[in-house]
């Protein structure tokens, strides 16, 4: 009997210990139940309605250039007389700069301050715009120049580069805008149009045309046509069909042929428009592109520019881009 509990003592014994060492190895570490909680940066200029983005990196600066949706809230279509930068350096905090240029800067235009894209060379900045045309009729692209990227900028041709005129693909008087550029092994191409993808050369001094001016076919296409390079692929975004996807198109060479893609970015919120501008800055790259995401007033007249990651597949193609509340964290 004696020895029968001394078994039963220690078979007890042995169970409390295995129970204690149970529960030490399944309490799990504090840090590993914790979760950082994300801010929500997009849209990621919250004062001022924004729209038709693009950006340049300048001494490890982002400058970010818009439009300013100035439309009331009972006024239902683009109300637009200027355009906005801002800058930043970690893509998060964004530092707005006095307005750097308006439609008024161009003795010549008379209203719409639409989509543009700044470039810079040989230590200038040079800012195609889309504006309405004071004595041609149709929309018409403008070149300003600066000697900063801030500005102030000032008209720099005295005309227009590009008027209605000029161009015959499409049948309509706002098929000029949205003007995108890149400089690929020293030459300039200015791209744009409406209904019609138009392109040209650029001489040495940014402000003329070299050569004809020639179209890409490519599936649906709206308006936003936005080219950058990456590796040895070219990429050409653009505004696909209404209300506006954006789609892309790939090439090995500038002028072509391209290749179409498919979709890149869904619907953008409650915006009919979907303009986006694509950017690689320390290494990561993103997509830049507006919603009508500011409550409660924000919608296709007063829009709103957001950020997002963009990442390309092993092959070159590109991923779908997730549009988030979140957007950049720091």
């Amino acid at each position: 009997m004696k020895k029968s509990l001394i078994i039963l003592s220690g078979i007890l014994l042995f169970s409390c210990k295995q129970e204690k060492e149970t529960s030490i190895q399944v309490e799990e570490p504090k840090s590993l139940t914790e979760t950082k909680e994300l801010s929500i940066n997009n849209p990621i200029i919250t004062d001022v309605f924004t729209a038709d983005p693009a950006a340049i990196v300048h001494n490890d600066t982002v400058y970010l250039y818009a439009g300013h949706d100035e439309a009331p809230n009972d006024f239902n279509f683009y109300k637009m007389d200027e355009w906005l930068v801002f800058s930043s350096t970690n893509m998060v905090d964004w530092t707005s700069h006095p307005v750097p240029l308006k439609v008024t800067d161009f003795e010549w235009a008379k209203a719409d301050a639409w989509a543009a894209q700044v470039i810079e060379r040989n230590g200038k900045f040079y800012w195609y715009v889309t504006v309405e045309h004071g004595t041609i009729p149709g929309k018409s692209i403008g070149v300003a120049v600066a000697d900063s990227p801030t500005g102030p900028f000032k008209d720099a041709l005295g005309k227009a580069l590009v008027t209605n005129d000029m161009t015959k693909a499409a049948d309509i008087s706002w098929d000029d805008i949205d003007p995108s550029v890149i400089i690929d092994d020293g030459q300039a191409y200015l791209f744009w149009g409406n209904t019609a993808c138009y392109y040209a050369k650029l001489k040495d001094n940014m402000v003329e045309l070299d050569g004809e001016i020639k179209t890409i076919d490519l599936p649906n296409f709206t308006e936003a046509p936005w080219i950058h390079k990456k590796g040895d692929w070219y990429y050409l975004s653009y505004a696909y069909q209404f209300p506006e996807k954006t789609a892309y198109a790939m090439s090995k060479s500038i002028e072509g042929p391209w290749e179409y893609k498919g979709i890149l970015n869904e619907l953008a919120g409650n915006s009919n428009t979907n303009h986006q501008a694509i950017l690689e800055y320390k290494g990561l790259d993103y997509f830049i592109y507006h919603t009508g995401g500011i409550q409660p007033n924000g919608g296709s007249f007063r829009r709103s520019v957001s950020i997002d990651r963009l990442h390309y597949n092993e092959d070159g193609t590109l991923k779908r881009v997730i549009m988030t509340s979140e957007g950049i964290q720091k």
